[in-house]
């Protein structure tokens, strides 16, 4: 028998080493290397075993781009409105998704629904569980209220089984719940280790390329929320979903933070019932706390989340500190960026919080990465420091520069018709974004200068 291979595999991004080292040279993690025994067998051992390797397409000869034939890919509409919406408009013939989240959080019980929804179209479907047993799926199928007829079901982690039963029953769908149990007899790592996981994510997602399987990956995550397992998994794959929100809160939120078949940033709002998760047809109410009157620090501005505008209330608490440094703490908000904006409210509005703690509080749980909600927080910030209200109705956007600017942002026009559409009157937004012919019964109120909005309230 041939003497095995060691090499030394990052558990965090899945680099390689021939040395132990105590921090990975590739991406910088501590006492992340573990090691790892390569029998030389199995040095050309990627589609080897159950099946040949096939092309991923008919196209096996470098070729002129304009020789090459563009098909538009056909998509399977789901039947649940917000999941559609989060892949792009629905599920792609040979496309690979994972979907993360935390423990409990609902994947397993989102994708038992779609299944039953694509088993109820005629579509062939196998659920691969390496968590649960076969009778647990079948309990959470009659408590959901799921007719479990049609759904083929599978208990299985080691992946040459799986690619055995994929090429003999041949489904459309396909769910692997989850990637980190599957483990291949080829490879001596353990069960969830790096290594295992990308090779078992590998072989299936080329055969799911090669036999135009719609496949889905459920992925565990870290403490920190990222991914568990090297980061290659995040990039072989064409669609990458996280469940995001709280999870003591009935709301479930979906992002797409990768889709080669449609927008990123795109989010699907779910409510978790009894009977499983239940789409929102209007999110913007989720993130909307009821005043019956105005209150100070409460500003509402309308984000983009992929291509839906969302209305989202931000809250902000200034008070005066008794420590030497005074706290800066944002929850959904970047906190460097309020720094920033702290800084620019000092320098062209006179307006200083060096002896204060500051909170920004993004209602809901929805996380806001772009620069457009830059004006919502120094209005809210001005508010709670002067204790006066913005009046009843008011949306803000807009993004604000160090100069003192107020900058546009993308898409205004589709913004300012959902907050005409839930009733609000008045809009502060960036000149730039001024439309010719405002929505009917929306007040627009353009500035191109901090100054001037924080004249307005």
């Amino acid at each position: 028998m041939a003497k095995p291979r060691v090499e030394y595999v990052c558990e965090s991004c899945g680099g390689t080493t021939v040395k132990w080292q105590g921090r990975c040279p590739h991406c910088g993690e501590w006492n992340t290397m573990k090691e790892f025994r390569i029998p030389d067998k199995t040095a050309a051992r990627f589609g080897s075993n159950v099946h040949k390797a096939l092309p991923l397409n008919q196209v096996t000869e470098a070729v002129d781009l304009s020789h090459v034939q563009a098909l538009e890919v056909p998509r399977t509409l789901v039947g649940i409105e917000e999941f559609d919406r989060v892949t792009g408009g629905g599920l792609v013939s040979g496309g690979v998704t994972l979907i993360g989240g935390d423990p409990g959080i609902g994947k397993s019980t989102l994708l038992l629904q779609v299944t039953s929804k694509l088993v109820s179209y005629g579509i062939r479907c196998l659920y691969v569980t390496g968590e649960e047993s076969a009778s647990q799926v079948a309990l959470r199928a009659k408590r959901l209220g799921i007719d479990p007829a049609g759904i083929t079901l599978m208990s299985e982690i080691e992946v040459e089984k799986i690619e055995a039963a994929l090429l003999s029953l041949k489904p459309a769908f396909v769910v692997i719940d989850s990637i980190q149990t599957l483990f291949s007899a080829a490879l001596e790592s353990a069960l969830g280790s790096v290594t295992q996981v990308r090779e078992c994510s590998a072989r299936l997602t080329r055969l799911a390329k090669t036999a135009d399987i719609t496949l889905v990956f459920v992925g565990h995550v870290t403490k920190d929320g990222s991914l568990a397992g090297p980061r290659i998994l995040e990039h072989i794959v064409d669609t990458v979903l996280y469940f995001e929100g709280d999870t003591h809160s009935s709301f479930r939120l979906v992002r797409a933070f990768k889709n080669r078949f449609g927008a990123v940033n795109e989010l699907g709002v779910f409510a978790m019932t009894d009977k499983g998760l239940r789409g929102i047809s209007n999110p913007s109410a989720i993130f909307l706390a009821e005043h019956k009157e105005g209150v100070a620090g409460s500003v509402v501005m309308v984000t983009q989340e992929g291509t839906r505008p969302l209305l989202v209330e931000v809250q902000a608490l200034v008070d005066p500190t008794h420590l030497p440094t005074p706290k800066r703490l944002c929850v959904g908000l970047d906190g460097q960026r309020l720094s920033m904006l702290l800084a620019v409210l000092h320098r062209h509005a006179g307006i200083s919080c060096f002896d204060q703690d500051v909170f920004v509080n993004a209602v809901g749980g929805v996380k806001i990465a772009e620069p457009a909600s830059d004006l919502a927080v120094i209005l809210a910030v001005v508010s709670s420091v002067t204790d006066k209200a913005l009046s009843r109705g008011t949306v803000v956007f807009g993004e604000v520069g160090l100069a003192g600017e107020i900058r546009p942002a993308p898409r205004g026009q589709e913004r300012l018709k959902e907050a005409a559409k839930l009733g609000f009157s008045r809009a502060i937004i960036p000149k730039a974004n001024a439309p010719r012919t405002p929505p009917e019964g929306l007040t627009v109120i353009a500035v191109d200068r901090l100054g001037d909005a924080i004249d307005v309230i």
